[in-house]
Order: structure tokens, then C-alpha cells, then sequence
């Protein structure tokens, strides 16, 4: 997608992010994180408004983290606890931040926000290096489901309320394993368009980002609350060791 860069969602979805971004997982993200990193420092990437950093500092983690958006940080910043949590503004794929770091994770699908597998890679790699030996790196991310396309385009509601609706829209590219879509959001008579570009892999793809970066799959669930991941699971948990 044209002009559309790692800091271009930040500017589009800041101001409304946490009314409309809310996987409804927060409180089991949130457990199973703490239990994984125990007393170890921590990076969020795509740290966000903190939706999830925040709680985890609240219960003691040592939590820093890295986004590429001024505007999401703003929001953090803004909420009570936010401004103790160091934060590099950079995109995840290259930012450098000072390591090591003993637990890393990326959560809610925005790996697939870097829309080349050049950019994921370096994602991995980047991660990699930050990495104490033994440091772990958790990924959540769909599984994708192309059977939602129908001539390589999607419609559908996303939210509706009394004086609101946005609509997602979508085209599948699946030479470049890349779905454009543009979300309509209606309210108040006022019309805005998002568009977000995701390019999607599949587990086994993203197994070999992570090897490639010295990383081994340790485990992966189906869910937060460690579900089993199989052929039916519509999103995947994946715990990646440093070894």
C-alpha cells in the first residue's frame, strides 16, 4: 500500500485505539506473560497504548518497550503509570534499544504490520540480538484463514452502535501473501478511512523467521489460556527460545 509506513498506524488509530482495538484477552495476556517472564527484563514490541505493559508493570514486571508511533506513546504516556516505562520510538524491525533483554513479545497480530517478509525477518533477527542466551521471544498471531475471501475481496461489519459503524474491507494478494484493507468508519455523520495493510505467514513460516534467527520453537498454544494449537485454532502463541 502506497505511503503507508511503520508510524502510519499510530496516526490513524491513536485517538480511538482502546475503544476499538480490545481483543477482550487482556487479563489472561496479561497472566500468562508474568508467569512466563517471572522477574526478568522485558520488551514489548509495538508497545502501543499499553494496554498490556501497563498491568504488567503494575504487578512488578520490568517492562520497556519500542513503537513507532509518537501519537499510541502519547496515550500510554497519558495514563497513570505510563510515564515510568521507557519507551524507544522506532520501527521494531531496526530500532535499536539498549539489551540484553532476558524476554521479549509481540502481541495482537502486528508482526504481520511489517508488510514484507524482509521486514519480518529483520524483526526476528533484530530481537535475536537482544536477547541474553536462553531468552525467550513470544509471538500471537492468527492463523490465516483465506477461505474469508471471495473473488480475493472481503465486506464486512466490524462495529455498529447507535451513532457508529465501521466497516472492513478488504483485497487479497496472495502472490505477496498481503491483505490492503480499509476500514470505513461512520459516526456522527463524519466518514474516515484506515487503511492497514497486513502481510500474513503461516506457523510454519514464521518457524523459520525465528530459526534463521537462532531461535527454537519451545511451545505453542491455541490460546492464553494454553490451550492446544490444532488444525482448527484460528490464532497461535508461540514461545521462541534463544539457544
Amino acid at each position: 500500500m502506497k505511503d503507508y509506513g511503520p508510524e502510519t498506524f499510530g496516526k490513524l488509530n491513536a485517538e480511538d485505539y482502546d475503544e476499538l482495538h480490545d481483543p477482550g484477552t487482556t487479563a489472561e495476556t496479561v497472566e500468562l506473560i508474568a508467569e512466563l517472564a517471572g522477574d526478568a527484563r522485558v520488551l514489548e514490541l509495538a508497545i502501543g497504548t499499553g494496554r498490556v505493559a501497563l498491568p504488567l508493570a503494575r504487578r512488578g514486571v520490568r517492562i520497556e518497550g519500542i513503537d513507532a508511533s509518537e501519537e499510541m506513546v502519547a496515550k500510554l504516556r497519558a495514563k497513570p503509570g505510563g510515564e515510568a516505562i521507557p519507551v524507544t520510538i522506532g520501527d521494531m524491525a531496526d530500532a535499536r534499544v539498549d539489551g540484553p533483554f532476558d524476554f521479549v513479545f509481540l502481541i495482537f497480530n502486528t508482526l504481520f504490520n511489517l508488510t514484507s517478509q524482509e521486514a519480518q525477518v529483520r524483526c526476528f533477527q533484530n530481537t535475536a540480538a537482544r536477547l541474553t542466551e536462553g531468552g525467550g521471544f513470544l509471538v500471537e498471531a492468527f492463523v490465516p484463514d483465506l477461505a474469508r475471501f471471495k473473488d480475493g475481496q472481503l465486506v464486512r461489519t466490524r462495529h455498529i452502535s447507535k451513532n457508529a459503524v465501521t466497516i472492513e474491507t478488504a483485497v487479497h494478494d496472495p502472490v505477496n501473501q498481503v491483505i490492503n484493507h480499509q476500514y470505513i468508519r461512520v459516526k456522527g455523520g463524519a466518514v474516515k478511512l484506515v487503511p492497514l495493510p497486513m502481510r500474513y505467514a503461516f506457523p510454519a513460516e514464521i518457524d523459520l523467521m525465528a530459526k534463521l534467527a537462532g531461535l527454537t520453537l519451545e511451545q505453542r498454544w491455541g490460546g492464553w489460556r494454553r490451550e492446544p494449537f490444532t488444525a482448527g485454532s484460528k490464532m497461535h502463541i508461540s514461545l521462541y527460545r534463544k539457544s
